[in-house]
């Protein structure tokens, strides 16, 4: 995976996002609650928007699998002490609501290390990358 990465304390969200991937490939709800904020926006490639609770419950029910989920790459900039913004391109293979979906995605996700002192996703977006955007 091709990496652009800027700002202190950047490899701790390198981890984050793997733990995230992790999380999603499994359908694990538990981890996935521990790395997203209770303010999360979440807005999915429908343009629907998503909050914690709608995400968790997606992945908790088989509403939303994910069969493949291959990082290309990955971009961080820290903008603060306490925020970092992410831009990752991955191939995805997933099902939703029983039907296949396959194709290259790109993520921006805004971490924020919140009173806890832990990094969570508190806002997030994803659009399907065609092959004349990003050759």
């Amino acid at each position: 995976m091709q990496a652009a990465l800027t700002g202190e304390g950047v490899p701790e969200i390198v981890a984050l996002e793997a733990d995230l991937r992790i999380a999603q490939l499994g359908a694990d709800v538990d981890a996935l609650a521990t790395l997203i904020s209770d303010d999360l926006l979440f807005t999915g490639p429908d343009g629907q928007l998503a909050s914690k609770i709608q995400d968790l419950q997606a992945h908790g029910s088989g509403h939303l699998r994910f069969r493949i989920h291959e990082p290309e790459e990955l971009r961080i900039r820290r903008v603060g002490p306490d925020v970092a913004v992410t831009s990752l391109r991955a191939r995805l293979a997933v099902e939703v609501a029983g039907s296949p979906v396959e194709g290259i995605y790109r993520y921006t996700r805004v971490w924020t290390r919140e009173k806890d002192n832990r990094w969570r996703i508190v806002a997030g977006h994803v659009s399907e990358v065609r092959q004349s955007d990003e050759s």
